[in-house]
């Protein structure tokens, strides 16, 4: 998982939801070229502008994007407390005591803010990510990792370089999630495979599905053979997001399965995970590629193999899949 599925893990819990239920019910593929940005929490949105919305497309979620006010930094975040509801917060590692990062590495991301107290000039925040910090921080270091211009950084030159910009994300859920039942997750796993063979509702935009799953080998067999350096290091950041997607898909079947006795349905969850696993390669690979230049131990072929790989992944966990849609 990235910052993006803890802190909504964390509104989810908030909320009285189950997370993996929530977060573990969508799988797709998905690639929007020229979007990918250099942030943890970098995700490909189904929906233009609401990350929530695109995260958890089962659920009555929306989300909204706002930027701090200069003057008035905290009203904004108070006022969603009082609502019940928890910000999610962009930050610059660099700036928080609490990250080993601190005055050594910039990153863009994420942490949860939970109570503001003007008093004592401090605020709560909770960030799930290792080393999990649950307690207090002074506002002005807050409102520091806030404002980062975020530079780039040859220690992570992944998720550095993109101004943080004060930006937090307002979440809102509209409504309760409906019960997690054989039935719900037939409907659901069924809506995924509809995805993975696109059903004409995709924008044309959106490198989506199988079809997305070539066209992305595609673009890959040729920034190798080009030495492009920004279309390789990408995939790291972009690879992240299908990687926990696909971990927490397979971790909820598994669940599923285990509890309900469907064999299945479980080993649909084994497969779908080794997708997951099948990511890694890519993205070390890809990183590797992109962070020198090409050299003797460097086959133009290996990451082109890797990528075989996790696109048969992929065949072998939708037909398991599809075989654990007819058991449920």
């Amino acid at each position: 998982m990235s910052c993006l599925q803890s802190t909504l893990a964390t509104v989810l819990i908030h909320a009285g939801e189950d997370p993996l239920a929530a977060l573990g019910q969508a799988w797709e593929f998905r690639y929007l070229p020229g979007d990918v940005r250099p942030e943890e929490f970098y995700w490909p949105c189904r929906v233009p502008g609401d990350l929530a919305r695109s995260v958890l497309p089962y659920l009555k979620v929306t989300s909204r994007w706002h930027a701090l006010h200069a003057s008035d930094p905290l009203t904004p975040w108070q006022d969603a407390l009082e609502c019940g509801e928890l910000p999610i917060v962009v930050v610059d590692n660099y700036h928080l005591p609490f990250r080993p990062a601190y005055h050594d590495v910039h990153a863009a991301h994420l942490l949860v803010l939970c109570a503001v107290d003007r008093d004592s000039g401090t605020v709560h925040v909770s960030d799930a990510m290792p080393p999990a910090f649950h307690g207090t921080l002074a506002v002005e270091d807050l409102l520091r990792a806030c404002d980062s211009p975020c530079p780039p950084d040859h220690q992570d030159r992944f998720f550095s370089g993109q101004p943080v910009g004060g930006r937090w994300l307002q979440v809102r859920l509209d409504a309760p999630s409906p019960p997690l039942t054989r039935q719900r997750l037939r409907e659901v796993l069924t809506e995924n495979l509809r995805g993975f063979t696109q059903d004409g509702a995709t924008p044309a935009s959106h490198w989506a599905g199988r079809d997305g799953l070539r066209r992305y080998r595609d673009l890959l067999a040729h920034a190798v053979r080009a030495a492009a350096v920004p279309t390789l290091g990408e995939v790291y950041t972009h690879g992240w997001s299908q990687q926990a997607q696909a971990a927490l898909h397979g971790e909820l079947l598994r669940r599923c399965g285990f509890a309900w006795e469907l064999p299945r349905l479980a080993e649909a969850g084994r497969r779908v995970e080794h997708v997951a696993h099948s990511w890694t390669a890519v993205r070390v690979c890809a990183a590797h590629w992109s962070a020198s230049p090409p050299g003797p131990r460097k086959s133009p072929e290996r990451l082109l193999r890797h990528f075989d790989r996790l696109s048969r992944s992929y065949d072998v966990a939708l037909a398991a899949v599809d075989e654990a849609v007819r058991e449920l």
